[in-house]
């Protein structure tokens, strides 16, 4: 159950502490005083998304705390908290905050860890179930009826198990129709990539050639004039009497004599043997550079077309040579994929095959799981129905179930192979109806009403929030609903925003929310009411302060 609720510059609450009570709870007041707030605080921390607009005027940021009672869900809550990296439940109490502000920034935590909101929402399914004044439209809407059906008939395990296989049918069908095409496109891109996977396999490439083959294009396309550069280099070492080599023999005499004379000078002569080591490395380095160059027209028309076709390539497939031979690899996969279009469509086609076999038998399932619910779920509404003044009420819940479904032309729901349609007759001797034909929305309240309460047998939900159930009823209607809800309330935590006083004065424990203004600042709160304080707003309810209204409040 809800133990308390903290809202801190919310719309037009600047700091509230409610503490809730176990049973049916209802909260009153005077239109515009606030009472949604409360709704709306509850969706903040269930994970619903958040509106800056919601911060109070003036404020910079707005929270709200909420304390649960969760003994009874501590096993699937501590699951949920582990899933999601979160503090355990500490003595049977879920401790939830939110803040947001108006700069974006939004928190949420989660028995003091940060969590994400998404963690706050499975949480919310697990807590809390809020039903708003317009929601009873919404059983207009098959889905909506399937979902009552499959939770009370627990198919949620099977449900999930078909969802999933319709999605891989779905994924195997969307890969057949990217591998089919007509013959035609198939055979222009089969030829396409074919050319495009010979053309640059014939042409052998080699990564980083075309440096190493644009530099043998220069020394080739040159070799008269490196040529020439080299004789005229070896003509200044020639041992004549203007060589380089003659000249160093000269100093290396010149060398002797200093050394004779001044001993001290011997390393000069060693630097100069040195020196003469080098020329001799030197001329003999030139003298192997020069024996390979050739003059080779016939080398240089092969290396001319070799480098026009690597820049051929390039200009068709783009990059450079290693993007080239990765552009190949990938047209050579693609050309193999279509290669064996017709292998991977008969693998795909088995795949499909087994799919819809198997969703077959799980619908089926489905099916069965649902008839045997069926009949007590309906006689579980009619029983509530009675409670809420059909005496003499119908209600049946319709199945059409694609028993041997046609796959080529049937495209099953991830909710099975059933169609859900809710049969109502509220009067004696009418035949039903579906329910999306009655007009009256207050038979629609009770109808929902009636279905919470089926519901509410089933599952754990431990709160139960409603919204103005009693819009558009009135009368013995209002008084039924009333009654419905406490008993209700006595299984679970039933909270209730109302205008009508029958449904007030039901409440086991009674809110007053009101308005107040001070300073051009209008603020909201709330109070727990009892006695004579119940008693005058109720009579408020009822049209005023009169006599007469408090002694039908005090009735």
């Amino acid at each position: 159950m809800l133990c308390s609720l903290r809202i801190k510059n919310l719309a037009l609450v600047e700091d509230l502490t409610l503490e809730f009570a176990p049973g049916f709870c209802v909260i009153t007041g005077e239109t515009g005083a606030g009472k949604s707030i409360l709704i709306g605080a509850l969706d903040l921390l269930l994970g619903q998304r958040a509106e800056r607009t919601l911060i109070r005027s003036g404020t910079d940021a707005c929270t709200v705390e909420a304390v649960f009672e969760v003994s009874a869900l501590k096993k699937p809550l501590d699951l949920i908290c582990e899933e999601n990296g979160l503090e355990p439940c500490q003595d049977g109490q879920l401790l939830l905050k939110r803040s947001f502000s108006a700069t974006g920034s939004n928190r949420q935590f989660v028995n003091g860890s940060p969590a994400a909101l998404t963690a706050l929402g499975q949480i919310g399914d697990l807590l809390v179930d809020i039903h708003g004044p317009h929601d009873h439209q919404s059983l207009f809407q098959r889905p909506r009826q399937l979902a009552f059906l499959d939770a009370f008939a627990g198919t949620q395990a099977l449900r999930e198990q078909f969802a999933e296989l319709v999605a891989k049918r779905s994924a195997v069908i969307k890969q057949v129709g990217e591998l089919f095409v007509d013959e035609r496109t198939y055979q222009q891109r089969l030829d396409l990539l074919q050319h495009q996977v010979n053309e640059i396999s014939a042409a052998k490439l080699q990564s980083g050639e075309e440096a190493e083959l644009e530099q043998e294009y220069i020394r080739t396309s040159n070799a008269a004039r490196l040529m020439e550069l080299c004789q005229t280099a070896q003509n200044h070492l020639a041992e004549d009497e203007a060589g380089l080599i003659q000249q160093a023999g000269a100093i290396g005499r010149a060398m002797q004599e200093l050394q004779r004379l001044d001993p001290a000078a011997g390393c000069l002569g060693s630097l100069h043997e040195q020196m003469v080591l080098a020329i001799r490395d030197f001329q003999a380095d030139l003298g192997h550079y020069f024996d390979k160059l050739e003059l080779d027209p016939a080398r240089l028309a092969l290396l001319e077309e070799r480098l026009n076709l690597i820049k051929s390539l390039k200009r068709k497939y783009g990059g450079d040579i290693d993007y080239i031979l990765q552009f190949a690899d990938q047209a050579q996969n693609e050309l193999t994929g279509l290669q064996n279009r017709e292998a991977d469509l008969a693998k795909l086609r088995d795949q499909r095959i087994a799919f819809e076999k198997q969703l077959v038998k799980l619908g089926a399932e489905l099916t069965a799981t649902r008839n045997k619910a069926r009949t007590a779920f309906e006689k579980g509404v009619v029983t509530h129905l009675k409670e809420l003044g059909f005496q003499q009420s119908l209600f049946a819940v319709s199945i059409q179930t694609e028993k041997s479904p046609d796959f080529e032309s049937y495209t099953p729901k991830p909710s099975g192979l059933d169609e859900i349609e809710f049969q109502f007759a509220p009067n004696p001797g009418e035949p039903t109806k579906p329910l999306r034909s009655i007009a009256s929305s207050g038979e629609l309240a009770r109808v929902m009403l009636a279905l919470k309460s089926v519901l509410a047998s089933v599952d754990d939900v431990p709160v139960l929030v409603f919204d103005e159930i009693d819009a558009n009823v009135g009368g013995e209607t209002t008084r039924r609903i009333a009654a419905q809800m406490r008993r209700l309330g006595e299984r679970r935590q039933v909270i209730c925003i109302t205008h009508a006083a029958p449904i007030a004065a039901f409440g086991t424990q009674h809110y007053v929310v009101s308005k107040h203004s001070s300073l051009l600042r209008t603020t909201t709160s709330i109070q727990v009411v009892t006695k004579q304080d119940r008693v005058k707003e109720l009579a408020r309810m009822l049209g005023g302060e009169s006599k007469a209204s408090v002694q039908h409040a005090e009735a």
